[in-house]
């Protein structure tokens, strides 16, 4: 790795949890894991029936998601990433569908990092293959010479002595029952449905040596469930990336994650646990977790074109002034508008919304000065209905339409968590089961559950 990559940026390195392949173990990234300190944190997850979970008799698929929850329970806060290579990949998408949909009580989720993943639907295996690898436990655990074997068809080169040496203690390590359960059943089952679409940052790594699952192979497989996913192949390498090809992949890693993961505020710790906990039920803790993710940069917009979005963002900037990492506004009401979503009316004089944004940007266009500082003066004309541009809106219908944008542009800003956590707004944690409400509503006091910035408290009855 480069100097300049491994460098510690300004803000805190994020934590990657890394779910590990068949016969691994979490000490298959403990190489990726010193490249990237000071970057990323690392932290590798046993699942049960390998590594130090060798012990556990619950291997299926449903007990491993669980597992693999309780584990990042222990998060401190903030956001974080998930990865997992080959088998881990499934489990990811699993673990990940769940915390956007806030079914897992885990809020922070920024982005995955998968090697060579398994897809969430049946993983391309050749039959005969798979009867093999089966046949290697069928009287225990798998002998050095058939992990020997299996090593050698997985990679393109080599393996140097320590690389090898941790590749086969996961393999003598590995439960003959989970091997079974995967080869069996969590390769074949198709998870397609309960993984859904997962719209967040998405990094995949892989060999263009890897004959099933490699670079080759995964667009086809992961583009319809990852849709920002980039897609990055490594030469010379086979199925077991992160020791055939540590360096690449923590190249790989910190690029991705200063470009498309450090993107956006990031929710205070106190807050993020708050949203995580029980009293905020399921579907609030989804919606929440799906606004907190990065910004696409790559964003396409879907009902404006990009010159529109573009004039879009400059007046959002006016509307809604951001410190530091802004939250893409003006790319979310595009989404909004795609999604055909509202406040509920609009004024009779304007044309649905969709059209009214085009006709209204195309008007304020037409005068739109390229030196920024001259823009507020053009906005604040055209709020006060003294436009003078010609174009599909008179100055009236300009001067109404924005007021909608403005009342948009607000509300997708306010939408975000570390909005509300700003604004000092947690009424969004009076729900989860039985449902919870205030104790006392007066102006500067805090509930003993409330986040620290919020008022003062119930006790002490101190004012913020």
């Amino acid at each position: 790795m480069s100097e300049d990559t491994a460098s510690a940026p300004d803000e805190a390195p994020l934590t990657l949890y890394m779910l590990h392949a068949l016969g691994a173990s979490a000490r298959s990234f403990d190489r990726v894991a010193a490249r990237l300190a000071g970057r990323v944190r690392v932290v590798g997850i046993d699942v049960p029936g390998f590594g130090s979970e060798a012990h556990s008799t619950e291997t299926d698929l449903a007990h491993t998601v669980a597992h693999v929850e309780k584990a990042l329970a222990a998060h401190e806060g903030g956001r974080w990433l998930l990865g997992g290579h080959s088998m881990g990949g499934k489990i990811t998408a699993l673990v990940a569908s769940r915390v956007l949909r806030g079914e897992a009580a885990l809020f922070g989720l920024a982005g995955v990092v998968l090697m060579a993943p398994s897809p969430p639907r049946p993983e391309p295996m050749d039959e005969e293959r798979r009867q093999r690898m089966l046949s290697w436990v069928a009287d225990g655990p798998l002998s050095d010479e058939d992990a020997e074997t299996f090593l050698a068809q997985n990679v393109a080169e080599p393996l140097d002595a320590e690389a090898h040496a941790v590749a086969l203690d996961g393999l003598r390590r590995t439960s003959p029952a989970a091997w079974r359960a995967w080869l069996e059943t969590g390769s074949t089952v198709d998870a397609s449905a309960e993984a859904g679409l997962l719209d967040l940052p998405a990094l995949v790594l892989a060999g263009e040596d890897d004959a099933d699952l490699g670079a080759a192979a995964q667009p086809g497989l992961l583009a319809s469930v990852y849709p920002r996913a980039r897609f990055v192949a490594l030469p010379d390498t086979g199925h077991l990336i992160p020791l055939e090809r540590d360096a690449e992949a923590a190249e790989a890693i910190a690029r991705f994650v200063d470009e498309e993961v450090r993107v956006g505020p990031v929710v205070a710790d106190d807050w993020a646990r708050l949203i995580a906990g029980d009293r905020v039920d399921d579907r609030v803790r989804g919606i929440l977790a799906r606004r907190a993710l990065p910004d696409d940069r790559g964003y396409a917009p879907a009902v404006l074109d990009l010159a529109q979005l573009t004039l879009l963002r400059e007046i959002a900037d006016l509307v809604v002034p951001q410190d530091g990492l802004a939250i893409d506004i003006a790319a979310r009401v595009d989404a909004q508008l795609a999604r055909g979503e509202g406040d509920g009316w609009r004024n009779a004089d304007l044309p649905p919304d969709p059209e009214a944004y085009r006709a209204g940007l195309d008007t304020l266009a037409a005068v739109w000065p390229t030196d920024p500082v001259d823009r507020e003066s053009i906005l604040r004309a055209a709020i006060d209905g003294e436009s003078t541009a010609e174009g599909p809106f008179d100055a009236a219908r300009l001067k109404v339409w924005l007021e909608d944008v403005r009342n948009d542009l607000v509300r997708q800003w306010l939408a975000h968590p570390a909005s509300m956590a700003r604004v000092g707004y947690d009424g969004f944690a009076t729900g989860g089961s039985p449902i919870r409400g205030y104790v006392e509503l007066r102006l500067g006091r805090r509930e003993d559950w409330e986040p620290s910035g919020v008022g003062g408290t119930i006790a002490t009855g101190d004012a913020a």
